[in-house]
């Protein structure tokens, strides 16, 4: 008989969640976030998301909001599931998250040397709208730029989405 596998399911980020998120973030790149970052973000009351398979944190997105914009803070799956749709469905989640707090444009911004997430960001709707010269830090002391990208929400958005 095949058994099923479970589906990663979707959840709030906790404080005790961070020795995962740590080690995940400490795997996928190279200028890691600290951990004092994580627990900022959390006490700020910042919708923050963990998505796990089997009970193992695989990923995670955090998001902020004021007024009528929310910013993706950080969109990161485990390098070990990558390519699986774990992207999509995290960032699929702070969208909606920024939905329901009532945002009407959602920015981020990402290195140029990560195709990947650049081709999803682009997929889910985002747009080049800039570039931020320097920001982030890059081998041998060095910086990159970043591109920043947004999409608008419409209220029609919502009916258009697909199921997570």
């Amino acid at each position: 008989m095949v058994r099923a596998v479970d589906a990663p399911v979707l959840r709030c980020m906790r404080g005790e969640d961070l020795d995962a998120v740590m080690a995940i973030e400490q795997r996928a790149y190279p200028f890691p976030w600290t951990r004092g970052i994580f627990i900022d973000c959390l006490a700020s009351g910042y919708s923050a998301w963990v998505l796990e398979h089997g009970r193992q944190i695989i990923g995670y997105g955090l998001l902020s909001v004021a007024a009528d914009e929310a910013h993706v803070l950080n969109v990161c799956v485990d390098p070990l599931v990558q390519s699986r749709g774990h992207g999509r469905l995290l960032l699929r989640a702070l969208l909606d998250a920024a939905r329901k707090h009532q945002a009407q444009r959602v920015f981020l911004e990402v290195r140029p040397s990560n195709p990947k997430a650049i081709a999803l960001y682009q997929s889910e709707g985002f747009n080049e709208i800039g570039r931020r010269p320097r920001y982030y830090p890059a081998a041998n002391n060095g910086r990159e730029d970043a591109i920043v990208m947004a999409i608008e929400l419409l209220d029609a958005d919502i009916d258009k989405m697909p199921p997570l």
